[in-house]
């Protein structure tokens, strides 16, 4: 072997090398990345909401907080209905879920929109950029439990998955959220007529799927029905403490 081959192979050895290290890293960075959970309580019936609305796609496409992981619903309420225009997402469930943060959260102005809520504990005007980023540098540094979502499938228009958890320090209950990945709507009337939106996240279905005890870890085999199969979506796990408390752990994967 020449000189020359010999310096090749000792240079490739430690490029291997070099690139091992640095896929390392990434995945023991993805790995211990903490989650926070930010949820966006939005219509399509009103104009405050798009801008709102662009805040949450970059927070998941950008994922601008070190060492933390984004893990964002879009939640669309019903309030805004009768007011020009019927938003195809909206639910009666995430009005109910929405005031029951205001309620504990003691929020003054009641619900409205674009409301966000980071971890179930910080709840401020959606499209305040400052007031999300104060929120999420906060939050990156609370520790949370660890959730695994595996064998995930659709099946018969069902999405199946099993959901572990580690040990909670408190009393929860345990989240699936089914959202689309992404959808867009065309706005005929209302605040938006003749807008174009884009959304992230958006949740079709958020079920309860088992409470917890304190010190005890969960464990569970889910399934859920999709209203659209075929389609892109997400699932989220999330523990929350009882009565839409604090976020103590959030868990994310995709299916198509």
């Amino acid at each position: 072997m020449s000189n020359f081959d010999k310096y090749g192979d000792r240079v490739r050895v430690a490029v291997a090398t070099v690139t091992m290290s640095i896929l390392f890293c990434v995945t023991a960075r993805a790995a211990s990345a903490n989650p926070i959970l930010v949820e966006l309580f939005t219509s399509e019936g009103c104009s405050d909401c798009p801008p709102a609305d662009t805040l949450l796609r970059t927070l998941d496409s950008t994922q601008p907080i070190p060492g933390a992981q984004l893990v964002v619903l879009e939640e669309h309420v019903d309030y805004w209905d009768d007011l020009g225009w019927r938003d195809p997402f909206s639910s009666h469930a995430f009005t109910l879920r929405q005031g029951e943060y205001v309620d504990r959260l003691r929020v003054s102005q009641g619900p409205y929109t674009p409301q966000m809520v980071v971890d179930g504990g910080d709840a401020f005007v959606g499209n305040d950029r400052a007031q999300a980023a104060r929120a999420l540098a906060k939050e990156a540094k609370v520790e949370k439990i660890n959730i695994k979502i595996s064998s995930l499938r659709v099946e018969q228009g069902k999405v199946l998955a099993h959901v572990e958890t580690d040990a909670v320090p408190s009393k929860g209950e345990v989240f699936i959220a089914i959202a689309l990945d992404h959808a867009q709507s065309q706005v005929l009337r209302g605040e938006n007529g003749g807008r174009q939106l884009e959304h992230v996240a958006v949740v079709e279905r958020l079920a309860s799927v088992g409470k917890m005890k304190k010190g005890e870890p969960f464990s569970k085999d889910i399934a859920i029905n999709l209203n659209h199969p075929g389609t892109d979506y997400r699932v989220i796990a999330f523990v929350q403490q009882a009565d839409e408390g604090r976020v103590l752990g959030a868990a994310v994967a995709h299916v198509q």
